[in-house]
């Protein structure tokens, strides 16, 4: 049975989001809003179920380009190959992110992480669904040097927990660590919308990189956070698509061929004609706030089972049948996006909550059918006590807001 370490993180990131809520309620702060939080956990669901499928095509690449063209070799047994590893991941992490917020292609996937104005551990889970299938190309150097593959994964996985940690307004400065590492001061400038913050502190673990190659900037107030063009939603698969319907309708509007091509590959605010024009300060639209709050006890108490299935299948994702992870996969989606419509009060909520709710009945029944032991009727029971339960809840809490 081989574990797989992110799963065995999930539940530490969710006590981690406790705590900081807990000392931020102490501190009468209020950095949680649950309707937020819920569309940060659904982009960070929907990251890493595509990656279950993503990752084997990206590793698989890494170890045929180390292991066919690497000019050096390198021993797993050796503190060398992983200070190269780690810094080197951290390098070309700094040029894949800088990328990310210069070119439109990929701003319009890197964006999802930055659409929350609030800032706290559960905006680190908001991870953008469709970059994994382009950020691996700035990693092949590192292959071409002939590192394992194994010393790149481990890095890298390495490299996203410490940025975790970044997420949050609890920390203020860390003293002589500002000069060489990423803090949470340095992030929240990465965060911000202010134009001195835009499009600085690009760094993952090191600053350093941002000092060289000058992005770097010092947190000099707090900023605000979020975009210069807001997503007034909490759907997480409209907060991953609608960027790229965005640019593709820029691009469309565009006048001539020329413009229409090179709209993908400018700089976010390039206009054709115009150069960059960065949007009014406030951003217009700002402040979304739709928050169907008879919903809350409802949703707080499904996350458990969220979670309790999301830990599972990425720490046993290998010795899971692939269909039943496809399926698994899919039903996750669902429910975030279910859930996004219930605390938005939408009118067709009941009725994805309530397919969501049958499904998983269905699932618990399967389970027995396919493995009538004594753990599958338990689950097959927990099940039906979840389904059945929670469409009682679904029918007496739901109250739909009326725009």
């Amino acid at each position: 049975m081989t574990i797989n370490p992110i799963g065995v993180a999930v539940p530490v990131f969710f006590l981690l989001m406790a705590v900081e809520f807990f000392f931020s309620w102490r501190q009468k702060r209020q950095i949680y809003r649950l309707n937020d939080t819920l569309v940060d956990l659904g982009c960070g669901v929907g990251e890493q179920i595509i990656g279950l499928f993503a990752k084997l095509f990206k590793i698989a690449i890494f170890t045929f380009v180390s292991e066919t063209f690497g000019l050096l070799s390198w021993s797993t047994d050796t503190a060398l190959t992983w200070v190269v590893g780690f810094i080197g991941v951290d390098f070309f992490y700094y040029w894949y992110h800088r990328f990310s917020h210069r070119v439109n292609f990929a701003w319009a996937t890197h964006v999802v992480h930055h659409q929350s104005e609030d800032y706290n551990f559960a905006v680190a889970l908001r991870q953008p669904w469709f970059t994994q299938f382009y950020s691996w190309i700035f990693y092949l150097p590192l292959a071409l040097l002939g590192l394992p593959a194994m010393v790149y994964v481990i890095s890298f996985s390495f490299n996203l927990l410490y940025q975790f940690l970044l997420h949050t307004r609890l920390v203020s400065t860390l003293g002589p660590f500002e000069w060489f590492m990423n803090t949470p001061s340095h992030h929240r400038v990465h965060h911000g919308v202010e134009e001195k913050y835009l499009d600085k502190n690009y760094g993952g673990v090191l600053i350093v990189w941002d000092r060289i190659f000058g992005t770097f900037q010092i947190e000099e107030e707090e900023p605000t956070y979020g975009i210069l063009k807001p997503l007034p939603t909490w759907n997480p698969l409209w907060a991953n698509v609608q960027p790229f319907v965005e640019l593709a309708k820029r691009s469309w509007c565009s006048h001539g061929l020329l413009n229409k091509l090179w709209m993908w590959f400018a700089p976010p605010a390039w206009e054709p004609g115009k150069g960059e024009v960065i949007p009014d300060f406030p951003p217009q639209g700002r402040d979304y706030d739709r928050d169907n709050k008879g919903m809350h006890s409802y949703l707080l108490f499904q996350l458990f089972p969220l979670v309790a299935v999301m830990t599972w299948l990425l720490l046993f994702e290998k010795d899971i049948d692939l269909a039943l992870k496809i399926s698994l996969a899919l039903f996750l989606i669902l429910t975030m996006v279910s859930w996004s419509a219930l605390v938005e009060g939408r009118s067709w909520a009941p009725l994805s909550e309530s397919s969501r709710l049958v499904l998983l009945l269905v699932y618990g029944g399967l389970a027995y059918y396919l493995v009538p032991t004594t753990m599958f009727a338990c689950l097959a029971l927990v099940s039906f006590l979840l389904s059945v339960g929670s469409l009682v809840w679904l029918k007496r809490s739901w109250v739909a807001i009326v725009d």
